[in-house]
């Protein structure tokens, strides 16, 4: 429960993220406004890591920064995303 619960909140949250990121391409924003999504993602998963790690502790802390990774995986696909489609071009 401890890894399934913070990846399966990833799964959901990652996948609104990647939907955003591909309706941006799909509407040709600018590639900054592309990588949004993924740059917020990266902030939120950083931050998350601090307060599980900093304030936390423990096991629920562990919690944190497994969500924080499987955030930060997340961001780093929609940075492809993002990333591929002015490569295309």
């Amino acid at each position: 429960m401890m890894i399934l619960a913070p990846f399966l909140t990833a799964v959901i949250l990652g996948s609104i993220i990647l939907l955003i990121t591909w309706w941006f391409k799909k509407m040709h924003f600018s590639l900054f406004v592309q990588t949004l999504p993924g740059i917020l993602t990266a902030i939120t998963a950083i931050v998350l890591f601090y307060i599980g790690f900093v304030n936390i502790k423990g096991f629920e802390g562990a919690a944190y920064g497994f969500l924080a990774f499987f955030l930060i995986s997340f961001a780093a696909i929609s940075f492809e995303m993002a990333k591929k489609n002015k490569e295309e071009k």
